[in-house]
């Protein structure tokens, strides 16, 4: 039986495999983060034969799929591309600069005193390198990771949680190692999202996620919000490029969809942490090229499992009774 990916349009609900939360490759904790993804990623880049190839994230954020894709050797160059000045600080440091950055990070531990020093310096400071550890810093003693959280557990220490609970030394030190010793491997831009995508969408052996800041909730989010022109800029842009290899992600919301009516894909849940713990559903498009790929391996895995398989591999056993 041919498997076919359903439209936005339809708004079905697709399954899509999510790896372990457990697992996370990224020094940083980001708002909206997609590592979970990160399995299925590599699904699509070995489908689509670009396993060794290019992996291109034009709005990284804390680029968690990029690293696990350079990690497990699926890709063997990335490029993690963000517009917002501390955030580029922070890769540019860490990975082209890593002597610098990890004397910093070994020279300080997470106290409150030192919350406000580094929230005073990523005010005050014009050097680069200060900036991207002050952001690293704050980024992971600030709740849920956001640059005006506020720091964890309050200035007094009084909640459940205190300033060091997700600032684990000896891990994150790996992390940053693991940066500095494939910084020939990671390209870290300083560019709009937009022409980033378009700059790699035309490129052989390369593939590109495109997580763009959310349509609700942006502003509030992320320091380079979209406005509703640029999120329509950027549609066209995908709708130029179908024949590229690309995945995209979004908040599900009416102008998504009318954006993408046309294109292959649907919804899928997903849990993130900023603000609450409640589990969102969300928008994933795929290029016609990376939907072509993907319905081989939906195919090929219901010939080898025996299964029935909904649009997008949502497979039961076919003698699974069920539930009364």
């Amino acid at each position: 039986m041919s498997i076919r990916i359903p439209d936005v349009a339809s708004a079905q609900h697709v399954d899509i495999p999510l790896s372990s939360n457990h697992d996370v490759a990224s020094p940083l904790r980001y708002p909206g983060g997609k590592s979970v993804l990160s399995g299925f990623v590599q699904t699509l880049m070995s489908a689509s034969g670009l396993k060794g190839g290019t992996y291109v994230e034009p709005y990284a954020g804390g680029a968690g799929i990029a690293l696990r894709l350079l990690r497990d050797g699926i890709a063997s160059r990335i490029v993690i591309n963000d517009l917002d000045p501390d955030v580029y600080a922070f890769w540019d440091s860490a990975v082209n600069h890593p002597d610098g950055f990890l004397r910093r990070f070994d020279a300080v531990e997470p106290t409150i005193d030192e919350w406000k020093r580094q929230r005073r310096i990523i005010r005050e400071s014009d050097d680069p390198l200060d900036r991207g550890f002050a952001f690293f810093f704050l980024n992971r003693t600030n709740r849920s990771g956001v640059a005006d959280g506020g720091v964890i557990g309050g200035l007094r220490q009084e909640g459940r949680y205190k300033v060091w609970a997700r600032y684990n030394k000896s891990k994150l030190r790996d992390k940053l190692v693991f940066l500095a010793n494939h910084g020939q491997d990671i390209d870290v831009l300083n560019m709009d999202g937009m022409e980033a995508a378009s700059e790699y969408l035309s490129r052989k052996k390369t593939f590109v996620y495109i997580d763009p800041p959310y349509v609700d909730k942006g502003s509030s989010l992320y320091l380079n919000a979209l406005t509703e022109q640029q999120h329509r800029d950027l549609a066209g842009t995908l709708e130029r490029n179908r024949a590229a290899a690309w995945m995209l992600t979004y908040d599900d919301t009416r102008l998504t969809r009318e954006l993408y009516t046309g294109f292959p894909g649907g919804l899928f849940p997903l849990r993130y942490s900023a603000a609450s713990h409640r589990q969102a559903t969300e928008l994933a498009v795929f290029s016609d090229t990376t939907s072509q790929a993907l319905q081989k391996v939906m195919e090929r895995r219901e010939t080898d499992n025996g299964t029935e398989t909904g649009p997008l591999g949502m497979e039961r056993a076919a003698n699974r009774a069920n539930p009364a």
